[in-house]
């Protein structure tokens, strides 16, 4: 088996590179990763290829990233974790954003709680 892949690191805001990774795991847009004692929001994934004797090789993998707190909440919907409780009609089911009238959480005791009608 090949050696995995560095992974160059980029915060989105303030644009900068947070350096170079070996991850034993492949980091996904949604997922939350620990650096340098900071938690990030993976929010983007990129990889670059180089044409090398007629093959395509993978050169480069990039990570774009944002500052972040984990999540308290999560729930399962359709095989994927989304933020806050997906039963409000108000979850915007992403695995990033919780919801627009109250972003920050908590969902257990929300005033705008509302539960999603199914049709």
């Amino acid at each position: 088996m090949e050696p995995s892949l560095s992974t160059e690191v980029i915060l989105t805001h303030p644009r900068q590179s947070l350096g170079n990774v070996q991850f034993d795991w492949t980091p996904q847009p949604g997922n939350y990763l620990d650096l340098q004692g900071k938690t990030y929001a993976v929010l983007e994934r990129r990889h670059k290829y180089q044409l090398k004797a007629g093959r395509y090789r993978l050169q480069n993998i990039a990570l774009y990233v944002q500052s972040a707190k984990r999540p308290s909440e999560k729930s399962l919907v359709n095989g994927r974790w989304v933020v806050g409780d997906a039963t409000c009609c108000y979850n915007a089911n992403s695995e990033i954003i919780r919801c627009a009238v109250n972003p920050e959480g908590p969902c257990d005791s929300c005033r705008f709680y509302e539960e999603l009608k199914v049709s």
